[in-house]
């Protein structure tokens, strides 16, 4: 079986524009499907065998775009899912545990070189490279069952069978918030790299430019399938809100009875400043081979709700709104802390282009 849509080359000059900030992309990009995923030029070489890769009935994924609250959300599941077994989940990496299905591609060779010559002298740090540059569906056929998998490609992109054979949680979160903390992973990673200023990076974004992109079709591919069986639909603002409920609600789904008292130690466990603190969370595969850049913020940042107001000046704002407004005309899909622009004075919020571009003065 081969894959049901289209992969092409980000056109030359703005493939070379982009690497310029993507330092850690050195062939190039791709366009991938109608919607047009902006991957790296490597994911050419496994896009049919992830899409072909054999899903099991105890399979468990979590499926996000990045930097929506996935590892929060990681360690939830594997928590409910293994009896609330803390014990192993503070000794056990969560990348042991719950591995990221496509990582190989953001791994460019000349850089897995490089960390092979960096750690040359040391067998364990090389057994990490080479787990980190293993092919994905290579990577999932070594994994034992029940396998907890972590995936950022967008739900058309994955095994067709996914959502009848397995269990999937998506997690989605207010694409500006999303935005803000996708850029600083981008500056800590050595194999990706972002522009020196966020506004560089947020014109790219919305353009669909950085990987995985666009967000705001990967998310309405998932929320247009929230009604399925296997699909739970949350909210990373939910998450932060109201986790015991949460937690509740992901148990039901994964047919799991918690009793209040583990519902409270796991919100312990789960809460910002101790999440922060668990290194079997936060300590990075790249970090445990020093691959990071120095001086950017750590992988565990803020997770606050909001924060985007930090970044962005009213220009921004506004740009926001119409790029949202323009983009969700096609769905009832609506982010909890997205307030959206009173543009017509009745007070019904319509989300109208024609109105929008004529507002603007575009044709």
């Amino acid at each position: 079986m081969d894959i049901p849509f289209q992969i092409e080359d980000v056109e030359k000059n703005l493939a070379s524009e982009l690497m310029q900030h993507y330092t850690g992309e050195l062939s190039g990009f791709v366009r991938v499907g109608p919607k047009g995923y902006f991957l790296p030029q490597k994911y050419k070489d496994q896009a049919s065998d992830i899409y072909n890769i054999p899903i099991r009935p105890d399979d468990v994924f979590v499926v996000t775009y990045p930097r929506s609250g996935t590892t929060w959300t990681q360690e939830l599941v594997w928590l409910v899912k293994n009896d609330f077994d803390f014990e192993t989940a503070k000794t056990t990496p969560i990348a042991a545990r719950f591995p990221y299905l496509e990582f190989s591609i953001l791994v460019h060779p000349f850089y897995e070189q490089i960390m092979r010559d960096e750690n040359r002298m040391d067998p364990q740090r090389l057994k990490i490279i080479d787990t980190a540059v293993l092919p994905s569906a290579e990577k999932m056929s070594r994994i034992p069952s029940p396998r907890f998998i972590k995936s950022h490609l967008p739900l058309s992109l994955l095994p067709p069978t996914l959502l009848d054979t397995a269990k999937v949680v998506y997690v989605a979160r207010d694409p500006r918030d999303a935005a803000v903390s996708h850029y600083h992973l981008s500056r800590l990673y050595r194999i990706q790299g972002a522009p020196k200023d966020f506004k560089t990076y947020w014109n790219y974004l919305i353009r669909g430019l950085h990987h995985f992109s666009p967000i705001l079709e990967h998310v309405k591919e998932a929320w247009s399938l929230r009604n399925h069986p296997n699909l739970f639909f949350v909210f990373y603002e939910e998450l932060s809100k109201d986790l015991p409920s949460v937690i509740c609600r992901i148990s039901q789904f994964l047919g799991k009875t918690p009793t209040d008292e583990q519902v409270e130690k796991l919100c312990e466990h789960l809460s910002f400043n101790n999440f922060k603190d668990n290194s079997a969370v936060n300590e990075m595969l790249l970090g445990k081979i020093d691959f990071l850049n120095k001086g950017e913020a750590p992988f565990i940042r803020k997770g606050k709700v909001g924060g985007w107001r930090d970044y962005f000046d009213d220009e921004m704002m506004q740009q926001a709104d119409r790029w949202l407004l323009e983009n969700l005309t096609d769905t009832d899909l609506r982010f909890p802390s997205w307030d959206l622009p009173q543009i017509d004075g009745k007070g019904n919020n319509p989300i109208n282009v024609e109105y929008i571009r004529a507002t603007q003065g575009r044709t």
